[in-house]
């Protein structure tokens, strides 16, 4: 059996149609259908509905889908284990959203260029998820904000960023007290459902402020828009550029003392890809110092 067409057929039930897949494993959407119909005669099974343009798991696919993925992680072991001499191999990585699009594209530029022979998978994701991820095995590593708990002992986390409260408003609010801001505009508050909402929130309770909230969203572009549409102001992380352009606002640091949101790396200590896993956090951190 061709390892190549289990991926095929992996990518197909992640990416809901072969012409999605195709793109991805960059081979032509007629490959990817001979690759399924092969695969499925050797193992004397459907493994794909198609219906219409999109494509579903039979019954039969689900049964295999998780020992092929099982399988695929093994044979990206097997050559890692191989290349020991050099830097190379299948990293499986988790972002959080600020990091996904802040600090990761400037990570996985300096790695590629340095070692070409790194291949990346990236699973974005909430923080709490990803941790679960890399403990279980999944992942190798994540790019995460801090746990508010102990690690257990497979797992490591390094510092790369933090991330101090800031009152976020409109441009013409520059100069202003931020409790009074936060006290008597309309507040744009970041999800308390999140780690880094969870800090914003304690700090409001400690300084005693009881704010007028008119939304609550975990996106925070989204809140530095609706912050310069003049929908009120926010209480937010400090968070790495980019941000959305043409946006006039201004960041205004808080009075009183806060716990930053912190940003990081976690990794399981026993990844046959260590090498890889090492490889990242260099450039992790030399990313970081640039910031």
């Amino acid at each position: 059996m061709d390892t190549q067409f289990l991926n095929t057929f992996v990518t197909v039930v992640d990416r809901g149609s072969m012409a999605a897949a195709a793109r991805e494993l960059n081979i032509t959407p007629a490959a990817v259908a001979q690759q399924i119909r092969t695969l499925e005669r050797e193992l004397g099974a459907s493994l794909i509905a198609r219906v219409g343009r999109t494509v579903s798991v039979t019954e039969e696919g689900s049964r295999i889908l998780q020992r092929a993925r099982d399988l695929l992680r093994d044979v990206a072991d097997m050559r890692s284990v191989a290349n020991d001499s050099a830097v190379s191999g299948e990293l499986r990585l988790g972002a959080c959203p600020t990091a996904l699009a802040g600090m990761l594209p400037d990570i996985l530029a300096r790695m590629v260029e340095t070692f070409p022979q790194i291949n990346v998978f990236i699973k974005p994701g909430y923080s709490a998820d990803l941790y679960r991820a890399v403990e279980s095995g999944e992942l190798d590593a994540a790019i995460v904000l801090q746990a508010p708990f102990s690690l257990p002992k497979t797992c490591q986390w390094q510092l790369l960023r933090e991330e101090p409260l800031v009152v976020l408003a409109p441009a013409a609010m520059a100069g202003r007290d931020p409790h009074e801001l936060l006290a008597t505009q309309p507040l744009i508050r970041y999800d308390r459902n999140q780690w880094g909402g969870r800090q914003a929130d304690e700090y409001l309770r400690t300084a005693g402020i009881v704010p007028h909230e008119r939304f609550e969203l975990n996106a925070l572009n989204a809140i530095a828009v609706m912050v310069d549409r003049g929908l009120g102001v926010s209480l937010v992380p400090n968070w790495a550029r980019p941000w959305p352009e043409g946006l006039d606002l201004v960041r205004i640091p808080l009075p009183n003392e806060c716990v930053p949101r912190r940003i990081g790396m976690v990794w399981s200590r026993s990844t046959v890809r260590i090498r890889l896993v090492t490889v990242l956090l260099q450039e992790s951190q030399a990313v970081s110092r640039l910031s």
